[in-house]
């Protein structure tokens, strides 16, 4: 199976100065765990976690006043549609990261998580009638 088949379509992209609230609560409504940040001044695409939000929280961090571009990983391996789930798994695994964009030409086309991964490796679950 290929990350085509796996990665949501769902790509929010946000601005390095979306402050952290204001990013949480557009992947909140999108029921997506990543954004991607596009800084078209400097590093290109970067992306921005739950994890990124909440250890920013830990620190007393105000996510009123902390941006997306404070907190972005810039440094991303990003995956390619016609990759296997067997290499994405890998490249999550060697990275400790638990998203991967995936680019086809010139821009997102999708987001690849640990979850997606797991839904396509693990059996259905069926419902059993009591």
């Amino acid at each position: 199976m290929l990350v085509r088949d796996a990665m949501s379509t769902v790509v929010l992209t946000i601005g390095p100065a979306h402050t952290l609230r204001q990013a949480a609560r557009l992947m909140s409504a999108r029921h997506v765990g990543a954004a991607v940040v596009l800084d078209e001044d400097s590093s290109g695409l970067g992306i921005l976690t739950e994890r990124d939000i909440l250890n920013s929280l830990a620190h007393g961090q105000d996510p009123d006043s902390e941006t997306a571009g404070s907190h972005t990983t810039t440094d991303v391996v990003f995956a390619a549609p016609t990759w296997t789930l067997e290499e994405a798994a890998a490249a999550m695994s060697h990275g400790g990261f638990r998203h991967l964009i995936v680019l086809d030409g010139s821009g997102p086309v999708g987001i690849v998580s640990v979850r997606d991964i797991i839904r396509c490796w693990a059996p259905v679950r069926q419902h059993v009638p009591a």
